[in-house]
């Protein structure tokens, strides 16, 4: 978006700005009385969205309702994951938010893309492999392992699906969306 800070709604009387540095309480410009939240804003190097579909050009239907258009904005480079690629998607086609090309640098096929959480329309979370994030996110040396396990070791995309999506997930009526 190109703009040094944004105000935020809802956070005054809040214990938040006691552990943010990057927001501060703000008096309005305009009426010189209400106070209001100001937080710095974010320029993301690059951003990664996961989305139901996108297009060659870099249109994307992500699927669901989110800020994702205002993240890619203020971002450098934007990848977009989707479960499928199609010919064409026009904001009217869209399912959810829809980013226009122009602010997507990437597309990439990559069905299962959001596992271990859910795809609108394709599949759930995984609530077995989420547990088991959980647990190892406890500490320090769990997570490590958890990270070396399903980060570092696995081979690409294809070897993770193998690896810990479920079998029965993989079924191609289930990877089309039914």
């Amino acid at each position: 978006m190109g703009v040094p800070y944004v105000p935020v709604v809802g956070l005054i009387g809040t214990d938040l700005l006691t552990r943010r540095d990057d927001m501060v309480v703000a008096v309005d410009p305009f009426d010189g009385k209400t106070k209001s939240v100001v937080a710095k804003a974010m320029t993301p190097d690059i951003a990664v969205f996961h989305a139901v579909a996108a297009d060659r050009h870099g249109n994307v239907s992500c699927g669901y309702d989110s800020e994702a258009v205002i993240l890619a904005e203020a971002s450098g480079h934007v990848v977009v994951t989707a479960e499928r690629i199609v010919d064409h998607i026009g904001e009217k086609d869209a399912q959810g938010t829809f980013i226009p090309g122009i602010h997507v640098d990437s597309v990439v096929h990559a069905p299962f893309g959001a596992h271990p959480g859910g795809c609108t329309g394709f599949y759930g979370q995984d609530k077995i492999h989420m547990r088991d994030y959980v647990i190892a996110s406890k500490d320090d040396e769990s997570f490590a392992e958890y990270i070396r396990a399903h980060v570092f070791e696995v081979q690409n995309h294809a070897d993770y699906i193998e690896r810990f999506v479920p079998l029965d997930w993989r079924q191609p009526a289930r990877a089309a969306g039914a």
